[in-house]
Order: C-alpha cells, then structure tokens, then sequence
C-alpha cells in the first residue's frame, strides 16, 4: 500500500510505548516486552493497524507483534491502535509495532520465540514471475517462518487476488505445511470470527470475493531444494 509522507510520525512513534526502536536487540526473547507471559502471534505488514488493533482488544491474553516496512503506515497504525483501546477505557498493553523489512525477518525472531501464529492479510500479489520471490507466501520465506513458528503453528492468509491464492496453496506445501481450512469466499464461508480490515472491505464493496486458508507448519518435504528450483524456473519462463 502506497502512503504519503507523514512528518509527524516518526516523532509520534518515538515517543509511543508500545513501538519497538530497537527490535533485533529482543530477537528470542520478545515476550519479556509484553505485561504477560501470553502467546506470541505475528502479523506481516499489519499496514494500518486496523486488524493488529481489533485483534489485541477481543484476545487480551494474545500478545500480539504487528511489522511493517514503513514508519509512515506505523504512524497511522499507531493513532488508530490507540484511538480503537481509548474508546474501549483500555491500555494498550498486548500488541507492539515493529517496522522491519519482512526479508530480513530471521534477524527479529528465533525458535526461542516461539510464535504460535502468523497472520498476512492482503499482502501485495507481486504477479510477475521474476517478482513472485518477493510474496510474503513464497516458499523461501514460509521456510524462514519456519523457524521461529511452533510445531503444529499455523499462517492466516486472506486475498483478494485468485492467482496469489491459487499459487500460494501450492507454495504452503512445498514448504511443508498442511492446508487445514480453505475458502474462496470468506463471507459466505463458515468462519465464525472474521475481522474486516479496510483492504477487505474496499474489494468486498467491488465484488472481489475474499480467498481466505489455515496453513499449519508440519514436515517440511525432504525434495524442498529441488521444488523451490523448479518453481523459480517456471517463474522465470512466464515472464517470457
């Protein structure tokens, strides 16, 4: 997601008790940032806090990292994330901002971390082939999730795009998780406890039925290396 420049937040981020300046100086131990001993779960490019937000306020013994790459998003985030506990006579205690390239993720988190979920909601679909490895969902970082997510952890994944979708359900199983739950359309779907992020209601109001799936961490296949070079040389040849 594009956004201007916003001078004030930085300053305001700064001075916010529930931003992280320095995240990789708690890399295996970021428990010891929140009030409680709860679990840990993770939200890639949590944009502006609208989900991160409504998510800490229903799951008080969930604590819960919200990243994203730039301070401008992390600044909204930050006014919404606090207005949505004000109005609810609440403290903002279980969720922290973390601004942090999702490429160098491994030097935030450890096995020692142990996040019990990751969340990635409507991540930018990078269509071309050459540029699919950026995906939040490609194999090469679901394998770096790997680390740090707890045997038997799981990814929340929503779209809007069908191809990312389609592609990134394969993606999960070369990586060696296991495709729980699966709907391509979330809001005539079973799902009992949906947030609404404002991505989602944009598409929605267009009529973009929204792909949603539970992906659990199990055994990562042994022909993982093969599985990744042919999926990069069928990239390479769609952009042909």
């Amino acid at each position: 997601m594009r956004i201007r420049k916003k001078k004030w937040a930085v300053p305001e981020l700064d001075a916010c008790n529930f931003f992280v300046k320095e995240p990789r100086s708690y890399r295996g131990k970021w428990n010891t940032l929140f009030k409680s001993n709860s679990p840990l779960h993770l939200e890639l490019g949590c944009g502006k806090g609208t989900f991160a937000g409504r998510f800490a306020l229903d799951h008080p013994n969930i604590n819960l990292i919200a990243i994203d790459i730039k301070n401008d998003m992390l600044g909204v985030a930050r006014r919404n994330i606090s207005s949505m506990f004000e109005e609810n006579g609440k403290a903002v205690e279980n969720v922290m901002l973390v601004a942090q390239n999702v490429e160098q993720i491994d030097a935030l988190f450890s096995s020692e971390d142990k996040i019990d979920r990751i969340y990635i909601n409507f991540c930018n679909p990078w269509p071309r082939g050459k540029h699919k490895k950026r995906r939040l969902t490609y194999p090469k970082k679901l394998v770096m999730y790997r680390d740090f997510l707890t045997d038997g952890g799981e990814i929340h994944f929503k779209t809007d795009d069908d191809e990312l979708f389609t592609e990134s359900l394969e993606y999960f199983k070369i990586a060696g998780f296991d495709v729980t739950y699966i709907t391509y359309d979330l809001h005539n779907s079973d799902v009992t406890y949906n947030i609404v992020t404002e991505h989602e209601n944009m598409f929605s109001q267009m009529g973009i039925k929204i792909k949603y799936c539970i992906a659990k961490k199990s055994v990562l296949p042994q022909n993982y290396l093969e599985l990744i070079k042919e999926l990069k040389v069928n990239n390479d040849n769609n952009d042909n």
